[in-house]
């Protein structure tokens, strides 16, 4: 996700270290001071990036996109809808390249006990958003809390199996979580 100016492409070198590092000799065994060399920072850079060596590959770059795409959606739409529509809409907009790299993240979290067990936290921070962008559009507390947490759930299942594949588009993942919330599968 190259956007932005030194800071991001900084950010944006140490994941993919940090992941390719990771998918060749596993999480645990990689140490930030490597991650950091490999990126061509330093071990303070890296910190000033990413709090923890589990958050260069947990932390999700999507998240504002999917908040800002989410409260976009007509305040006629239910709340599932709402969250169901704005993610196809921010998902259509991720280029291959950042599919590809959500794939590899995946794939490493998915290879890790210590990331699987970390990653509830991590999707905590992406369903707060949707909930909140769902409270903006008028959704009450519990109703928001629901809509976000289903299609979280909806969303982790469905990508962890994506990550295994090699063949299938991102969008096709993502609307097979979404085919479930919404009724259609």
């Amino acid at each position: 996700m190259s956007r932005g100016g030194k800071a991001q492409r900084t950010r944006d070198r140490l994941v993919r270290a940090a992941v390719e590092l990771c998918a060749g000799e596993g999480f645990e065994n990689v140490s930030v001071g490597r991650i950091a060399q490999a990126a061509g920072v330093t071990e303070m850079t890296f910190y000033r990036n990413f709090p923890t060596k589990e958050s260069v590959v947990l932390d999700d770059p999507f998240d504002p996109m999917i908040a800002d795409a989410v409260a976009a959606q007509p305040r006629s739409l239910p709340a599932l809808a709402a969250v169901a529509a704005g993610l196809r809409h921010a998902w259509a907009g991720v280029d291959d390249r950042a599919a590809e790299t959500v794939r590899d993240r995946l794939r490493v979290i998915a290879a890790s006990h210590r990331l699987r067990a970390a990653m509830p936290q991590s999707t905590a921070a992406t369903a707060q958003a949707i909930a909140d962008a769902l409270r903006s559009r008028g959704v009450t507390d519990v109703d928001a809390e629901i809509a976000a947490a289903a299609t979280i759930a909806a969303l982790t299942a469905a990508l962890l199996e994506w990550a295994q594949l090699d063949d299938q588009p991102l969008g096709d993942a993502v609307e097979r979580a979404l085919g479930i919330l919404d009724g259609a599968r």
